[in-house]
């Protein structure tokens, strides 16, 4: 059975509905990560784990237990907020003992279990400071800390690292991933950031409008995306979409031709009930990474390059592609390219994504 288990999970404010009818299974001792865009429910769904909101109907199991008639305290779920949320007038040793002062634990199991996170998160030696005389990330790791003393069975992590510098943020999201090996603990983060979610997760979780778009593996989503919404939030820079129109099909793929661009084949098969008939519109998805500035490959696509942006070993260029579309390229970090240029980029057409008409994906060869 699932660690965590949730059912049909509904949360309404008023007469909107927030989160529709989700269902979801976490295992013991996985990172999951919730990510959508903004608005999409993602923070509420974890507030409804937590036991901050109160579902409308459905129900929350840990280990279990049916917990969503309990209240916060007693779910065993510990919260670590984008703001910290610490007592200004409290030392950090303080701030972390406090929820268990609040549960009347003698003081010496209480320092023996500051001491060990204090040790675990490298700030022994900051337990007499107040929050104002840390840095941000002493902060986060000090509000990690008051979670850890708790030893809850399920760590949840609203965009904890939002609020810290671009450094920072690589820093701190290599410690967490560490941090939850050391303590092999299940935790479940929320963050509108693809990238922390496609570097820390075991399991993403794609929300879009209160509903689960995709659940799957980092590399399950980012190579065989279901629709359209998952094929174009995950990944950076975003996939390239090209309108399209179904030419041919066949037991080699279907042939497709991109308006104002080339004729491929691409090898993979319509989504269940749909036909993919001669004429149908489509849409064909290519990463930027897929594309070769050399125009090696099966096909090309001819574009204008309007903007490059030089990162040291790795440059995007930006073109003007088939029909006027924008087209991404990522390419080498020394490659001679300026505004203005014409260029032909290539691309191997086992690389290529479909979706029909409504935005469901053709099923594709496992292609790398």
């Amino acid at each position: 059975m699932a660690y965590v288990r949730i059912e049909s999970l509904v949360k309404r404010f008023g007469d909107v509905e927030v989160i529709r009818g989700v269902d979801l299974d976490i295992e013991r001792e996985e990172f999951t990560v919730f990510v959508g865009p903004s608005g999409c429910g993602k923070t509420t769904l974890l507030r409804l784990i937590a036991g901050l909101e109160q579902a409308a109907s459905g129900t929350i199991q840990i280990d279990g237990r049916r917990v969503d008639p309990l209240p916060p305290a007693k779910r065993g779920v510990a919260m670590v907020f984008q703001n910290y949320a610490l007592f200004p007038h409290m030392s950090v040793f303080e701030n972390m003992s406090f929820g268990l002062r609040i549960a009347r634990l003698d003081a010496v199991a209480i320092r023996e279990k500051v001491l060990a996170a204090a040790g675990i998160l490298r700030i022994a030696d900051l337990l007499d400071r107040k929050p104002r005389e840390l840095s941000g990330g002493q902060r986060q790791r000090v509000a990690i800390g008051r979670a850890i003393v708790r030893e809850p069975k399920v760590f949840l992590f609203d965009e904890p690292l939002s609020n810290l510098d671009a450094k920072l943020r690589v820093q701190m999201r290599v410690e967490l991933t560490g941090l939850r090996r050391q303590l092999a603990a299940t935790m479940i983060y929320v963050t509108h950031d693809q990238v922390e979610a496609m570097t820390m997760a075991d399991k993403i979780v794609v929300l879009n409008g209160g509903v689960i778009e995709q659940i799957g593996r980092p590399l399950e989503l980012y190579h065989h995306p279901r629709n359209l919404f998952v094929a174009g939030f995950i990944g950076s820079p975003a996939m390239n979409f090209l309108p399209a129109r179904v030419v041919a099909t066949s037991g080699g793929g279907v042939e497709v031709e991109i308006d104002g661009g080339p004729r491929t084949i691409v090898p993979c098969a319509p989504p269940a009930g749909t036909g993919a008939w001669d004429g149908a519109p489509v849409t064909l998805g290519l990463r930027p990474e897929s594309l070769d500035a050399r125009g090696a490959g099966d096909d090309r696509l001819a574009g204008r390059v309007y903007n490059v942006e030089r990162l040291g070993g790795d440059t995007y260029l930006y073109l003007k592609g088939p029909g006027g579309r924008d087209v991404t390229v990522h390419a080498p970090g020394d490659i001679a390219a300026r505004p203005g240029d014409e260029m032909t980029v290539g691309f191997a057409n086992a690389r290529c994504h479909l979706f029909d008409d409504k935005g469901l994906a053709f099923a594709r060869a496992d292609a790398r």
